[in-house]
């Protein structure tokens, strides 16, 4: 690891762990002392779904559809195939959840694409059958492992639903020529089938902190606005949310629900009243004034609903800013998770991977044309990027 300098601001805030279920009491999460727990924690963004910015290649390859697609041009499909397994081996390990506990981290929200637990639809043999995955299973199976031993509450995000949630591509790795979930109920049914799947195997782990269950939905339903902003009864997200609430209370009892309103988390419009006595609201923040205004309907909600709030996605900011906003949200006994963990050229982050002159070749290439880089060449970049991930290699920054 090359430098190691990260706020005290994390050190010295109250870390209340737990052995037993996180679970909503009142507008409080607490443990299972009813202790109340603030979660201050990291979204490990880019591990199992690529978004564009966060390789640089957002101007010509945002989802990560279209990324895949860029790398397998150069290095075909079995080279596409190695790169990934050895990005996925680096990118997150034991050595990464050992150093967040140490920097006072109590929590980690997992963004998963659907794909590494679950084939799409068009690819289903037997349509409306699912065809189970390991490699995302061994993933979280692992993750877990790391964050049990180390008392850190594991959030699982599904951040790319089948089919994907928004008009963001990005986000949800989202191909607008095939149907959103929105637009297909066989998408619907695996998207219930797979938290149902989820909430099966991790039923009784305690150190599982709760189920986001559809990050950031951007969907225009009968707005105008094309990222649902404007939408006011979000009467499909209603729906889907109820389904896989209920999916999930078929076989686990124990554990959090959290839900996330429209336009990208924040337009609850229609979504009250809650359904489960066991969830909490998750809202998101970026390049808002850290004010109370700037959280007040969720505290308002909060009140009126006496549910907890969680600010599940947060960040990409200045120092200055993340000062702040971890003040505001203490004082309100608000839980936050930062984003994200690592990115290249990550200037606003807690690590920084750090871009090679090789890579920077590919992505010339990908944006102005010009010689086609050979395929060994591409290959030895690409690897090199992934090597690049692992925590030795990383700037760790100061916050």
């Amino acid at each position: 690891m090359k430098k190691i300098a990260i706020s005290s601001l994390l050190l010295i805030t109250q870390i209340t762990f737990s052995q037993g279920f996180l679970k909503a009491d009142g507008q409080k999460i607490v443990n299972e002392k009813g202790e109340n727990v603030a979660l201050k924690g990291l979204g490990l963004g880019g591990w199992m779904l690529q978004e564009g910015y966060m390789l640089k290649t957002a101007d010509f390859a945002g989802p990560q559809y279209k990324i895949k697609e860029k790398i397998a041009e150069l290095i075909g499909e079995d080279g596409k195939n190695e790169f990934y397994k050895a990005y996925h081996k680096n990118g997150i390990t034991k050595a990464d959840i050992d150093s967040l506990a140490k920097w006072g981290f109590n929590s980690i929200r997992l963004p998963m694409h659907y794909n590494l637990y679950t084939l799409p639809i068009e690819k289903e043999t037997v349509k409306g059958e699912n065809t189970w995955l390991e490699e995302g299973f061994k993933m979280t199976d692992d993750l877990l492992k790391w964050c049990a031993a180390n008392k850190i509450f594991l959030i699982l995000d599904l951040h790319a639903v089948p089919g994907g949630q928004g008009k963001d591509a990005n986000i949800s790795d989202y191909d607008p020529s095939k149907p959103s979930v929105w637009e297909s109920e066989e998408n619907q049914k695996k998207t219930v089938a797979l938290w149902k799947k989820l909430a099966e195997r991790y039923k009784n782990e305690p150190w599982i902190g709760g189920y986001d269950i559809i990050n950031e939905p951007n969907w225009a339903f009968t707005g105008s606005n094309p990222n649902g902003i404007d939408e006011t009864s979000n009467a499909p997200l209603r729906k889907l949310s109820i389904e896989i609430t209920k999916a999930i209370r078929e076989v686990d009892k124990n554990h959090i629900v959290i839900i996330e309103g429209n336009g990208w988390g924040n337009n609850y419009n229609g979504m009250f009243p809650l359904w489960d006595d066991n969830m909490v609201l998750s809202f998101h923040k970026y390049w808002t004034y850290n004010n109370q205004g700037a959280i007040q309907q969720m505290l308002d909600f909060r009140k009126q609903y006496n549910v907890p709030v969680w600010l599940g996605e947060t960040g990409e900011n200045s120092n200055v800013w993340f000062t702040e906003v971890i003040e505001l949200l203490d004082k309100n006994n608000i839980g936050w998770a930062f984003w994200p963990m690592k990115k290249i050229d990550n200037i606003a982050g807690v690590t920084n991977v750090k871009i090679t002159p090789e890579y920077q070749k590919l992505l010339d290439y990908w944006t102005k044309g010009g010689e086609k880089p050979s395929a060994e060449f591409a290959k030895k970049s690409l690897m090199k990027i992934a090597d690049n991930y692992k925590l030795e290699n990383v700037e760790v920054k100061k916050m």
